[in-house]
């Protein structure tokens, strides 16, 4: 399914990226409008607060529900700042509209439930506001288009997406993983959809932010949504991963804003180089299935078995070795042969049983 996409005007300059920030939780009305206003004299055009917050145990701060709206109001109405809260049900969307909220995001448990979405979608049908869609906790890019194709069937054009990471067992250096390659993959999917990069869920630590963001801007992504609070350590939610107002502009000073476009004759004839190579490369797997081929055929007549686990394993350690000795990461090597060996096995089956 194509998306039918209207542009979301999004705040930025050549210096700086369009960034959304405010507390993780709207955990008071001073705690609220404190970090506004000091966000809003830095020059943040979007704040954003938590009003219901899904706790993966409870007895956890899950927000203040619907009474913290109109702090939110209160913000637009005395800084000028555009507001947006996370929603997960219909409910919440009636109420936010009722508000006067400008922006709506989806959270990644929320996006991960197709039932939900299309709670959302339906309740959304007819309404223009901009709509943003954090990715799945796991990382299946087909649940995450799935939920902005639903949202765009119910007649949702403003929409953006969310990376903010992916779930994965035992302790890690990031809080979610950032798996770079699966919001790549988005963006060459649906190149006009607006990907915003979400530091402080990505790396649960706010020493980690300052660097998530420049990879994202490395990457060309749209814009940044930060956590910042007027006294993060002492926040109700997620203290450790936010950042005060001051250290917020210091992080988006210091970024180097990349060109998307500029294109010269330099880089087109290293392109061409690139799309050279990459013939060479396909020439040459096409010559190594063609042995793997021959390979099959003498098992085949010698009643072997396909896969023989000592030559796989022989085969993963030699290239990975290879691969860091030419200036490689070991584990990517392994993995470009990993993928490799599966072709090769799938094409001596097929001989097995011709």
């Amino acid at each position: 399914m194509e998306l039918e996409l209207e542009h979301i005007k999004l705040p930025s300059n050549k210096k700086r990226p369009f960034v959304i920030a405010g507390p993780c939780s709207a955990e008071t009305e001073e705690q609220v409008m404190t970090t506004a206003r000091l966000l809003a004299k830095k020059g943040c055009r979007i704040f954003r607060a938590g009003v219901w917050k899904p706790r993966t145990k409870p007895g956890g701060f899950e927000g203040n529900g619907a009474s913290a709206l109109p702090w939110l109001k209160r913000v637009k109405e005395e800084t000028g700042m555009l507001v947006t809260t996370e929603v997960a049900t219909p409910q919440h969307i009636e109420l936010c509209l009722n508000h006067g909220i400008d922006m709506l995001w989806i959270g990644a448990r929320t996006s991960a439930n197709p039932f939900a979405i299309q709670a959302i979608a339906d309740i959304l049908k007819g309404i223009d506001i901009p709509v943003l869609i954090k990715n799945p906790i796991n990382p299946d890019i087909e649940l995450w288009i799935g939920a902005l194709e639903r949202l765009n069937g119910a007649g949702i054009k403003k929409l953006g997406a969310i990376h903010r990471g992916f779930s994965s067992y035992g302790k890690q250096v990031y809080r979610n993983l950032p798996m770079w390659q699966i919001p790549i993959e988005l963006r060459r999917r649906i190149p006009e959809l607006p990907i915003i990069c979400d530091p402080s869920h990505i790396g649960g630590d706010r020493n980690l932010i300052s660097p998530l963001s420049q990879q994202a801007m490395d990457l060309g992504f749209d814009g940044l949504i930060i956590e910042s609070h007027c006294t993060p350590d002492k926040a109700w939610s997620d203290a450790q991963q936010q950042v005060t107002p001051d250290a917020l502009d210091e992080i988006i000073s210091g970024l180097v804003i990349r060109d998307k476009n500029i294109a010269s004759e330099d880089i087109f004839q290293l392109r061409n180089q690139i799309d050279e190579l990459d013939d060479e490369l396909m020439e040459l797997l096409s010559k190594r299935m063609r042995v793997c081929r021959e390979i099959g055929q003498y098992k085949k007549e010698h009643n072997m078995t396909v896969l023989q686990p000592i030559r796989y394993t022989e085969i993963l350690d030699k290239r990975g070795i290879q691969g860091s000795q030419c200036g490689m990461d070991s584990t990517f090597v392994k993995r470009v042969f990993e993928a490799v060996h599966q072709e090769s096995v799938r094409q001596q089956m097929e001989i097995i049983h011709q």
